[in-house]
């Protein structure tokens, strides 16, 4: 006899499922059909909890920085500070991060393109306001941007040889100076 899962179990379940199958197959090529079945449940129940392709698309792409309080932090300590924390989350398990699946979607849906340009809008020109100044806070988050989805893209997605055989370690103290040459200006 199997045990019943709960609607949580249900949704988390489902929402893995579907993160994995965003990430590896974008959504363009992703459906209903084998995110149930990935999660071992009956289409009709992921329709059911989410609506639609669209809908479960917004809640598997919900993200959280989950960014500390930058303004705290020195600021010969923040490129490092800030470096690890990405470093640290993409490296638990990428296939669950919605940040990367974000990406990955980004580069050829529009509706995934425009989720990445307000989470770095709403998350981390605000968080580094506190460190940079805010008249500065929206340019330097775009750098910054760039150079974290550069190394989210570089070692988890296209996992480039050079880059995936750092150690995390090696991987904050090879980008964190060019880092903090961004967030100094």
């Amino acid at each position: 006899m199997t045990a019943r899962r709960t609607s949580d179990t249900t949704k988390t379940a489902i929402l893995r499922a579907a993160r994995e199958r965003f990430a590896a197959q974008g959504y363009e090529r992703t459906t209903i059909r084998a995110v149930a079945a990935d999660a071992g449940i009956d289409p009709s129940m992921v329709m059911r909890y989410f609506g639609s392709k669209e809908q479960l698309f917004d809640a598997a792409l919900t993200v959280d920085l989950r960014l500390p309080d930058l303004g705290a932090v020195p600021a010969e300590e923040l490129p490092a500070a800030l470096m690890r924390h990405f470093v640290e989350r993409w490296e638990g398990d990428p296939a669950d991060d919605a940040l990367l699946v974000l990406l990955r979607s980004a580069v050829t849906n529009e509706r995934a393109a425009a989720r990445m340009r307000e989470v770095f809008a709403a998350q981390v020109a605000p968080a580094l306001a506190a460190a940079v100044g805010s008249e500065r806070a929206g340019a330097v988050a775009g750098l910054v941007a760039a150079q974290l989805l550069g190394l989210a893209l570089s070692r988890y997605l296209l996992k480039l040889p050079g880059v995936v055989a750092l150690t995390p370690a090696e991987v904050v103290a090879g980008l964190a100076p060019a880092l903090g040459a961004t967030l100094s200006g």
